[in-house]
């Protein structure tokens, strides 16, 4: 069942994820060679808490973390722990927060100092795949458009698109219907209506589109050992023009945090 959403919902809904966007942006202050994935956990859940919130990845479904933080070919879903970020790391953080009964999640790929072209170029790519997903998020739509923009632009470019993961819609509960993947045809899948909201999350492979899940059940990395990227926004489905809740602006705003593509 998809549920719709007031306007007063919807409203809430942007709270939570606004400060999503903040907590990734204070990841973004500490994010540096040297530093552990579970001291970046630790800062989200304080900073997270200290906002009135809770976290809404920890205990979900019995994962451990505030975070999910996945690093070169590591896709999605990546347990914060003793690893110890690098120069030239690609590191995907996907945050999760609760406050006022309703879910905030978005995901941002960052870039640790001296990163290859190759990795830059999917970056890129990834990001701007996900804006081409939302300009397609518009009442009287479907689904399967949006998944045909995110799909048709990233493999222009030679990248692949994960089609094990996907995304999908956001309120009370973190996961709701309906899915959003990031692959299909124009035209096809669950009409777009207002009311809705849901997560695009492009998740894309420098090489093969195929994954495998790690003996931690939860980490997937890419079957070839090929880097990925992994960018996500909430949105709410208007008439004309989707209404995006998250931000990626005060994460931007951090130092070294926004990519300069070479």
């Amino acid at each position: 069942m998809i549920y719709l959403k007031s306007d007063e919902e919807i409203e809430l809904l942007r709270e939570s994820s606004l400060l999503v966007g903040k907590t990734l942006a204070e990841v973004a202050r500490h994010i540096e060679p040297g530093v552990t994935t579970s001291k970046l956990d630790e800062v989200a859940e304080t900073f997270i808490r200290d906002h009135q919130a809770i976290p809404g990845f920890k205990d979900y479904r019995g994962y451990p973390a505030t975070l999910c933080i996945s690093v070169n070919d590591q896709v999605v879903h990546g347990i914060p722990g003793t690893y110890t970020i690098k120069d030239g790391d690609i590191v995907s953080v996907d945050c999760g927060a609760v406050k006022n009964g309703f879910n905030g999640d978005s995901a941002y790929t960052f870039a640790v100092g001296n990163v290859s072209k190759e990795n830059l170029m999917l970056m890129k790519v990834t990001r701007e795949s996900l804006y081409k997903g939302i300009e397609a998020a518009i009442a009287g739509g479907r689904v399967g458009s949006i998944g045909y923009e995110v799909q048709s632009y990233v493999e222009s470019f030679g990248f692949s698109v994960v089609r094990d993961l996907v995304g999908h819609g956001i309120g009370r509960h973190l996961h709701e219907e309906p899915q959003v993947p990031n692959y299909g045809k124009k035209g096809q899948g669950v009409k777009l209506v207002e009311g809705m909201v849901i997560c695009i999350e492009p998740m894309i492979n420098r090489g093969k589109r195929t994954v495998i899940q790690e003996n931690d059940g939860w980490t997937i990395r890419t079957s070839d050992g090929l880097p990925s990227a992994h960018y996500e926004h909430a949105v709410a489905i208007k008439k004309n023009k989707a209404d995006v809740l998250t931000t990626f602006d005060e994460i931007e705003k951090v130092k070294n945090a926004y990519l300069q593509f070479v």
